[in-house]
């Protein structure tokens, strides 16, 4: 049934005093139409307007019983000066004020981005608006695609989920929900994440970024990689502009170029100064040719020579020393791999599996072809060789020792220089003890052979006495400072926090 134009005027006036209702502004064709007790208007080319929203389409439907409007072609909500939504349909529900718009290419835009999808839900009230198709968001710096996402209009806030990617021109975040706040710039993301940019890569699960200042936080198992290094931790923070690093919680920092790994409880990183910093239960492992060395400190350093890739490891504090060949303790130690030289420092004790102890107030050691090939033993210097033939220990002691070993880390030769002393057993053609040779002299020279004295010189005038086998009494078998310390020898176990 066709009302007539006078009556429908005088309904509009009526109608438009309803604020709820959505209100006709123009349209170029006007239909009333009363079907089954429903009123309704069909409105070509029209304009309506809602709670300070406008809406446009070629033809729309409008149920005056429910207030809801249905229309079609080339759709267009204007909510203010901020929000536009373009489309090819729209279902309006003006009670709750939700606009459903859809065709092949809706576009949501305000101010400083564009939503592209298929379908758009927008809660004018809220200022919510959401798709569950993928949809593509355009900003002045960012480019975001998801499945699926929520827009706040208000708080400029988006939430993203399933394939969610992110790209700008200095990186690329992908992840299954992101979070991201336009105005703070941070985004909040959580599921399997990777951020990628020119100097590396950053993966995890949960945390947060920040798209201006590039600085990421991770809360779950995080890693840090890129061309030098990698930098793993329970809970990681990372500022993307210096690609320095700062990790908690099990963290492995692995320097690519030289094989260098450090472990801790927590670590550091500065990338232009090439520098770590790692303590609690922290060791490091280099790898030295075919073999490597575990160093565990209470603090480590690691320093990397840009020029040449070699590194250099200081640790700091309650040291443990472990390589194959040989094992230590000292109170703090460095170790440069370009010249494969290891210090000791403060009163430091080495042990060989050829059955060597020495001590002083410090130790170099030198490595040749990744063996020991000299060591030097500054002040109060203590040298103990197992005799296991006789079950006794050969003893050489002085102001300053060098000491050098053969190919298979066996003792060679070693240099007394100042306050020299000695102990040695005396050893027949027949293996047979002959006697402890005691001798106090400033320079001497010993030379080794199958762990046993055999030859000495002495510089100088020596003072010195054989003891013969049956008048050696148990103090003339040890010199002064004599401490045989084998049970202090850290195992590699213990060197990686893994014994106690």
């Amino acid at each position: 049934m066709f009302l007539s134009p006078f009556w429908f005027n005088a309904n509009v006036l009526a109608q438009t005093k309803n604020e709820d209702l959505v209100e006709i502004l123009k349209s170029d064709e006007l239909e009333i139409i009363n079907e089954n007790g429903v009123d309704s208007r069909r409105v070509t080319n029209g304009v309506f307007r809602h709670k300070g929203a406008m809406l446009y389409s070629n033809l729309a439907i409008q149920n005056i019983n429910t207030n809801v409007i249905e229309a079609f072609g080339n759709v267009k909500i204007v909510q203010g000066d901020t929000v536009t939504i373009t489309g090819d349909t729209l279902f309006y529900y003006g009670n709750t004020r939700l606009a459903i718009v859809s065709g092949n290419k809706t576009i949501m835009k305000d101010r400083k981005r564009t939503l592209t999808t298929r379908k758009i839900e927008y809660n004018m009230a809220s200022g919510i608006a959401n798709y569950k198709l993928p949809g593509r968001t355009v900003d002045e710096e960012n480019i975001l695609t998801s499945k699926e996402g929520f827009y706040n209009t208000q708080t400029k806030e988006f939430t993203y989920y399933k394939n969610v990617r992110l790209v700008n021109k200095k990186y690329t975040l992908t992840t299954d929900t992101l979070l991201y706040n336009s105005i703070t710039k941070w985004s909040y993301f959580n599921g399997a994440t990777k951020i990628v940019n020119k100097d590396g890569t950053v993966t995890g699960t949960r945390g947060r970024y920040n798209t201006e200042s590039a600085e990421s936080a991770f809360h779950n198992r995080t890693t840090v990689d890129n061309e030098t290094y990698t930098l793993t931790a329970d809970s990681l923070v990372v500022d993307g502009k210096s690609n320095n690093g700062q990790g908690k919680g099990n963290v492995v920092i692995v320097a690519k170029k030289d094989k260098t790994v450090l472990n801790g409880d927590q670590g550091y990183y500065w990338k232009a100064e090439g520098f770590s910093k790692i303590f609690g239960h922290a060791y490091v492992r280099n790898v030295v040719s075919e073999d490597t060395l575990y160093i565990r400190a209470d603090t480590l350093y690691s320093y990397e020579n840009k020029v040449d890739s070699t590194r250099k490891l200081v640790g700091h504090k309650n040291v443990f020393i472990y390589k194959s060949d040989f094992q230590g303790k000292c109170d703090s130690i460095s170790y440069t791999s370009a010249d494969s030289v290891i210090r000791f420092f403060q009163k430091p004790v080495l042990w060989s599996d050829q059955h060597y102890q020495m001590e002083a107030d410090s130790i170099t050691a030198f490595l040749v072809n990744n063996a020991i090939n000299r060591m030097l033993l500054k002040s109060k210097s203590f040298v103990i060789s197992e005799d296991t033939l006789v079950r006794q220990f050969n003893q050489v002691k002085g102001r300053t020792i060098n000491a050098y070993f053969q190919k298979n880390n066996q003792l060679k030769q070693v240099l007394v220089d100042g306050n020299g002393e000695s102990a040695y057993y005396a050893i027949d053609n027949k293996n047979k003890s002959i006697g402890l040779n005691r001798v106090e002299c400033g320079r001497m020279n010993l030379l080794f052979q199958d762990s046993k004295v055999s030859r000495i010189a002495f510089i100088g005038k020596p003072d010195g006495r054989l003891i013969p086998p049956s008048k050696i009494k148990q103090t003339e078998r040890e010199l002064e400072g004599f401490n045989w310390r084998i049970k202090d020898k850290p195992t590699k176990a213990k060197t990686m926090w893994q014994e106690p």
